[in-house]
């Protein structure tokens, strides 16, 4: 299912708080055509005030929101007035609002007024008593280009042998004895194509946290790319296969396509949706093939996702310098691309070039980039947890950096060779 209407409902409230004119202006169309309200990572803020989980309301008119479910969880009393007061205070305009439950806050990103100084203001709001979290709103890339296209297999899925990244792990050999069977994979991405032949029986469910619109999330290239290296759906007559062709996928649409810009972009706003949502979920693996500056709130949640048993894959960034989102986090395993240049010690390597997978509108093609590898590495997470469901994080990563063999002269995962290595740590496997 798509919680895409709570996500429409929650825009349409916060755009009911902006100005005619502001409102007017926040309303912008993405790549597709899809409305998106529009944020400026260059002049808006992410504000966080106390928003504790009240009783509801006895009687019609006791709250904002007057009868609501006990489950139900919004801007209560206290997080309503406090934001009213700090928007009049400060002259700010809200642009988009959503509860945090798992940090117990209402987070909203707004406007300052004109001419005012954002990083004064920062430092203002962070001094007063109402606010939480006072940060900058950030932006987030994907990490993953297009590559135009200028071996052995027991499968009779036909471009199989083309895919470069299943033949280097030796993902064949591993799928004898797993294919992933039973572990969840969270995809914090693009949206996906759910009608893709190759995905259709492997996306469980799909979020959309940025515009609740069908057709742009089923048209978006880097989620379903990375959906399909994950886990593309085995034995089915048509296209590749998945490291984890029997891992059960959720797609978690944080990122969009801009138009007349290359590749699709984050922001913290819209990341924190969506690990808020996870922390709900039963997902042991977290993909997340992006990155970008370190940010107070994403660090809060992912810490909470961690500190769950969760083990998140990230992609390194492409100037290899560690410090930002997600990589910054410690237990997070970071991937980098085989061949590229020397990363920090710890930092796990995967194919990440030509790697040949899913697209929408039922395609195939060749993309490149540490993306790529962070995918490869989830699916062979899936691999070892369908086996071994006790692992932590650390177990993990460090079986699969001790596991790598080297292939065409570079060090990289190998399935085959990881879940061999399982026999090493029988204990894990009960």
């Amino acid at each position: 299912m798509r919680s895409g209407a709570f996500v429409l409902a929650a825009a349409l409230l916060c755009a009911s708080m902006l100005s005619p004119a502001a409102a007017a202006t926040r309303v912008q169309a993405d790549a597709s055509g899809a409305p998106v309200v529009s944020m400026d990572s260059q002049r808006d803020i992410i504000l966080a005030v106390d928003n504790p989980i009240e009783p509801p309301a006895m009687h019609a008119g006791s709250s904002l929101l007057g009868y609501v479910p006990p489950r139900y969880y919004g801007a209560g009393q206290r997080a309503s007035s406090a934001l009213s007061d700090l928007k009049q205070h400060y002259r700010l305009h809200q642009v988009a609002g959503w509860p945090i439950k798992a940090l117990g806050v209402y987070c909203v990103v707004v406007e300052p007024p004109a001419g005012a100084d954002r990083d004064a203001l920062l430092k203002t709001l962070a001094n007063d008593d109402r606010v939480k979290l006072a940060q900058p709103l950030q932006d987030y890339s994907l990490y993953a280009t297009v590559t135009p296209d200028n071996n052995h297999s027991r499968y009779n899925d036909p471009y199989v042998d083309l895919q470069r990244g299943f033949v280097e792990t030796d993902a064949a050999a591993a799928q004898k004895l797993t294919q992933g069977e039973g572990v969840h994979i969270a995809v914090i991405d693009t949206g996906a194509d759910m009608t893709h032949p190759d995905l259709q029986g492997r996306i469980h469910d799909a979020h959309d946290m940025v515009d609740d619109d069908d057709a742009a999330f089923d048209h978006d290239h880097h989620g379903t790319e990375v959906a399909g290296v994950i886990a593309a759906d085995a034995d089915n007559h048509v296209g590749i296969v998945g490291i984890a062709p029997k891992a059960e996928l959720s797609i978690y649409k944080a990122c969009w396509y801009v138009p007349a810009k290359a590749g699709a972009h984050c922001n913290s706003f819209t990341l924190a949706k969506a690990l808020a949502a996870i922390i709900d979920t039963d997902a042991r693996v977290i993909n997340l093939s992006l990155g970008g500056p370190a940010d107070p709130l994403l660090d809060k949640l992912l810490a909470q996702l961690l500190s769950q048993g969760r083990i998140v894959v990230a992609a390194l960034p492409p100037d290899g310098n560690l410090g930002g989102f997600p990589d910054n986090a410690p237990g997070v395993i970071v991937v980098r691309v085989s061949d590229s240049k020397t990363a920090p010690p710890g930092i796990l390597s995967a194919p990440g070039n030509d790697i040949l997978t899913t697209q929408p509108g039922g395609g195939y093609d060749f993309t490149s980039g540490s993306s790529m590898a962070a995918a490869h590495v989830s699916g062979i997470v899936a691999l070892l947890l369908a086996l071994a469901p006790h692992m932590d994080a650390r177990t993990v990563h460090d079986l699969l950096l001790h596991s790598s063999k080297v292939s065409k002269g570079m060090l990289e995962v190998n399935a085959a060779s990881a879940v061999a290595a399982l026999h090493d740590v029988p204990r894990l496997t009960h």
